[in-house]
């Protein structure tokens, strides 16, 4: 027998960010679900120090620091951008390589000047995937962890100002636009963080049947 839902229709949810972009996307992503929604943001809470090894090991410190400070069940997102030519850094740090202003100007500069240097000019040498991890924890000690992955190329210069981080750098496979030309409902479609959210709407799919 499967374990109750986390959460139903009409709880309070702490996103657990403070990214405004972000918790605009999750939001949106979130709405079938029809929960009321706070950011760790609004709520003024500390952004713990992401120590895990792993994307799924720092959405679950994410999660579980905001269920602690607040007494609500929480989601957290952890993702970032694994690079095949640079080993698959930025990874798990790709918003420290942003720096303390979170300047991703910046951020996809370091990355074009460090495929530049790798000489990875073709397409194929620039292959990249976004990877998110999401925690849902409840305040009861349960939780529960969804990845999802898209696959794709960097472009340089950067095009389109929508998104955030580094989606105006970033191409999924079988399209032209990056990321931060796409419109919102055609990113949400395809993206990893979409994918990670259909594990998770299909989980409390099935557990409120």
């Amino acid at each position: 027998m499967s374990q109750p839902c986390l959460i139903v229709p009409g709880d309070k949810l702490v996103v657990a960010s403070h990214n405004p972009g972000k918790v605009a996307e999750i939001g949106e992503l979130l709405r079938p679900l029809a929960l009321t929604i706070v950011s760790a943001g609004e709520l003024g809470l500390g952004e713990p120090e992401e120590t895990g090894e792993t994307f799924a090991a720092n959405a679950r410190l994410k999660a579980w620091a905001a269920v602690e400070a607040t007494g609500l069940p929480a989601l957290a997102d952890d993702s970032g951008l694994e690079v095949a030519a640079l080993d698959a850094r930025p990874g798990i740090h790709s918003a420290r390589w942003a720096g303390p202003a979170r300047d991703f100007a910046l951020a996809m500069r370091n990355i074009e000047e460090a495929l530049q240097a790798r000489r990875a000019l073709s397409r194929e040498a620039r292959a990249a995937r976004f990877v998110c991890a999401l925690c849902l924890a409840h305040p009861d000690g349960r939780s529960e962890v969804f990845e999802g992955v898209v696959e794709g190329h960097l472009v340089w210069p950067p095009r389109g100002n929508r998104g955030f981080g580094y989606d105006p750098m970033f191409v999924a496979t079988g399209h032209e636009a990056t990321f931060g030309e796409m419109d919102p409902a055609a990113k949400h479609a395809i993206s990893h963080r979409a994918a990670a959210f259909a594990g998770l709407l299909a989980r409390l799919g099935r557990s409120s049947a």
